[in-house]
């Protein structure tokens, strides 16, 4: 147990470790393969109110502070990553609209996704963008005191399956950037079109897919915050995003070295366990090290957040270590797992492939090296 969370924290986490050991593990290999989306263990994550879990109460959410967030991805993720980034891509859809909605507009919208009637979803991210968030072609056109939305948007977790996103769009071209507008768009909306589950390296039953947007109405009330004003909003929305990626980079980190150890007490090799071996103890020192070392830096940006202080530059800086932290430990587990960390017998295999996201999602780590360096050099907006 971790003695700096508090008894409450520590609660939570023994609850999320024993739900994920018991209720994820077991199939995440099956549905790794498969690549069918984990509606039923999504399910049971929103009755245990998981996915309201950082919103206020009087939205219907758990009103619980980002430590014990991150504290709950961490666990989920050392099971499913796939359940896990689920989680996440809802919690930018929700925290966008918490953070920057009118107070009708959280009336009306946060409740279904506090208490999990409703999942939801954040498009940003377009075919010709990556890592220029800013380069967005998708247009946001005033119609008739509302908004005709066409354009295309790319590698959109939960695209197909949730029934509320946020969604970014161009309000005044000239302005670049600086036009960008966010709307909430429910997912019945006419003229959204939704593709395929992307076919990835890894979580493979994480919904990722392209949507298709034409002339798709949205009415002026769904206009988060002021017009103009999207890109700003997103860019703190993915500060907060960029903590939730670090946890859960953490718990893929540690599930391979918990895996580690299991296998090198166990597999023996010139007449004893390879435990012994000095090789081995120095790679599990060292995973064992930097996950500690990423964990504290994932906790010190969710502290800052929670108590209303800056966290661009630490979020950055968690996000950074904690996704090459486990990009490392992922390649040092299957190395001690020798030939059987190759095969899709043991989840170190599953791990190393989920573990290459963690270093480009939600900003690479060159973005974060950029981001860090713009704050240090007192170049921040």
């Amino acid at each position: 147990m971790d003695s700096s969370l508090t008894e409450e924290q520590q609660a939570l986490q023994l609850k999320i470790r024993s739900f994920a050991a018991e209720e994820l593990k077991p199939g995440a290999a099956r549905r790794d393969e498969t690549g069918e989306f984990p509606w039923p263990e999504v399910k049971k994550l929103q009755g245990m109110g998981l996915f309201g879990l950082v919103l206020p109460p009087e939205y219907g959410g758990g009103g619980r502070d980002f430590v014990s967030f991150a504290v709950a991805v961490e666990e989920l993720a050392r099971a499913d990553a796939s359940v896990t980034i689920t989680l996440l891509a809802h919690n930018l859809c929700a925290g966008h609209i918490n953070a920057f909605g009118s107070a009708e507009q959280k009336r009306v919208w946060l409740p279904p996704l506090a208490t999990g009637e409703r999942l939801g979803a954040w498009a940003l991210t377009e075919p010709a963008g990556g890592s220029d968030a800013g380069a967005i072609g998708t247009a946001a056109v005033a119609d008739g005191g509302g908004w005709l939305l066409s354009g295309n948007k790319f590698f959109i977790t939960n695209g197909s399956q949730a029934d509320t996103l946020v969604v970014m769009a161009v309000t005044e071209p000239a302005r670049g950037a600086k036009g960008i507008s966010a709307f909430i768009v429910p997912a019945d909306s006419a003229g959204l079109g939704k593709g395929k589950n992307i076919d990835k390296l890894g979580f493979r039953s994480s919904d990722t897919v392209g949507l298709m947007l034409k002339e798709v109405r949205v009415p002026g009330e769904n206009l988060l915050g002021e017009a103009n004003q999207g890109f700003s909003q997103a860019m703190a929305v993915l500060d907060t995003g960029r903590i939730g990626m670090a946890a859960m980079a953490v718990g893929i980190g540690r599930g391979c070295l918990e895996e580690s150890i299991d296998y090198a007490g166990k597999r023996e090799a010139f007449g004893q366990p390879i435990a012994d071996f000095q090789a081995i103890r120095w790679m599990l020192a060292d995973m064992a090290t930097e996950l500690d070392a990423a964990r504290l830096l994932v906790h010190r940006a969710a502290r800052l957040k929670d108590a209303g202080r800056r966290f661009t530059r630490e979020a950055a800086m968690a996000k950074l270590y904690a996704s090459e932290t486990a990009m490392r430990a992922a390649a040092k587990a299957v190395q001690i797992h020798g030939g059987h960390g190759y095969t899709r017998a043991f989840p170190v295999e599953r791990y190393f492939r989920e573990a290459k996201l963690c270093e480009i999602g939600e900003g690479t780590s060159e973005i974060q090296r950029l981001v860090i360096a713009r704050e240090l050099l007192g170049e921040a907006g």
